[in-house]
Order: structure tokens, then sequence, then C-alpha cells
């Protein structure tokens, strides 16, 4: 059994301790986090603790933490065994022994409900042997892994801002749109799930419809009119004018 030590408490935390809990190849023998009270809910699962001079010893180290502190805290685990693996999308592999990356290629949040056995796992490493590990770790747990170097990582990192954070923001200006004119933002609800469901057949770029890829400059001069605020406006007019050069060269 592969023993486990989770730093940090935050939404992939938290994740990953489930995923990991759901396997009996794996065990997360400790939590840790520097605030004592963030680390309550896991308390009655595992050993946990504020003190990285503390931690036990395990077979990988998984840095579930903010991108400005992977370093450090890096820095301060007392091992010469095992694997000290980050699961930042942005942040390079660290220059330091037995680094290695365990990138889920997801978005969370707390409550959501997750099949983790879906979930694209990125990994990299400063040696065959503990990249073998982090494959054998990752396969009780998903059945998508990818050995993926720190720059493809970083590009695959950008790629998902603009499929999951701008389009999320993209869903909260057209709820606010609704919200302007008293209508539920639900009733776009069946129109975003057939969206997301055709580029899972589909590449993107063959399936773009709206008045931009028609080219239909009564509709959007209306559009443009409609929205009340000047963010939105731009917003709206530089999506329109990607669509249009995207596929006048296609």
């Amino acid at each position: 059994m592969f023993r486990i030590v989770i730093l940090g408490t935050g939404n992939v935390a938290t994740h990953m301790f489930k995923a990991f809990q759901s396997t009996t190849d794996c065990s997360v023998i400790q939590v840790y986090n520097h605030k004592q009270e963030s680390l309550t809910r896991f308390a009655e699962f595992t050993e946990t603790t504020s003190d990285l001079s503390q931690l036990k010893s395990a077979d990988m180290y998984l840095l579930c933490l903010k991108d400005d502190v992977i370093k450090d805290v890096a820095s301060q685990i007392k091992t010469k065994q095992g694997i000290v693996a980050h699961t930042s999308g942005s942040q390079s592999i660290l220059e330091s022994l037995n680094s290695a990356v365990f990138y889920p290629l997801q978005t969370f949040s707390k409550g959501s409900e997750l099949e983790y056995s879906k979930i694209p796992f990125c990994l990299e490493a400063n040696s065959e042997e503990n990249l073998n590990t982090l494959k054998t770790i990752a396969s009780y747990i998903s059945t998508h892994i990818y050995e993926i170097s720190s720059s493809q990582r970083q590009t695959l990192h950008l790629a998902a801002v603009f499929v999951c954070n701008f389009t999320n923001h993209l869903y909260s200006i057209g709820e606010h749109i609704c919200k302007e004119d008293d209508m539920p933002f639900d009733i776009l609800k069946a129109l975003i799930k057939e969206t997301s469901d055709k580029v899972q057949l589909n590449p993107p770029s063959k399936v773009q419809t709206g008045p931009a890829i028609r080219k239909d400059s009564s509709t959007i001069k209306r559009h443009l009119k409609q929205l009340k605020q000047k963010t939105h406006k731009d917003i709206y007019q530089l999506m329109t004018q990607s669509i249009i050069e995207k596929h006048d060269k296609l």
C-alpha cells in the first residue's frame, strides 16, 4: 500500500483525499495545514498536523498548495525517500531531490461529486523510477494518465483557463443579462448542456454557431445596442471579431 501525506486543505486537497480514500491501494496517513482549524474535517479520518517537522514518513508528499508557497514548503520537507509532488498546472517541476508533478486536470469545488476515474492526471518526475511510482499511484484512481512535460502542462493550464474559467465567467455575464430583464438563468441551461455535449464528439471549430459566424451584422449591432455595460460590449465585440477571423481562415 502506498502511504500518502497531503499538504493543504483546499478544494484540490479535499478531492485528492477523497480519491485516495476510495481505493484500498493507497492510504492518506496524514494531512498538513499551517492553520490547525482547517484540519478539523480531516481529523476523524486520519492524522493531522500543522507542523512541517512532524510529517510522517510516506511514499508521496502531495503539495495541494497555492503556487506562491509550493517551493518554500517543499524545501522544508525533511525527507530523502518520499516523492515530493505538487498539483499545480502552472508551476514547473521543482529542482530538488525526488521532485515530481501530480496534476489533476479538472475544476474542483468542495461540495461537488466527481468521477475520479475520468479525470486526466498529468505526471512528471525527475527520474524514471519516480515516474513509474506516480503512474502506479495514479492508476488506482484514474484511467486517464499522461506523461506531460512542464512546458506542455503549462500550455494545458492556459487552455484550461479559456475553456473553464473564462467560459464560466461568460455564464456569469449571461446570468447578469437575464436578471436585467427579470428572466431566470435556468432557461439557458439546456443550451449550455447541448453546447458542451457537442464538443465531446466534434472539434469546437466545426460546431460554431451564432451571428458572428453568419456575419449577421444587423443582429450584432442590435446586441451591442442592448448591452448596458461597456465591459460586456467590449467582450462581445472582441469575441465576435475573434470568431469571424478564426472562421475566415478555415
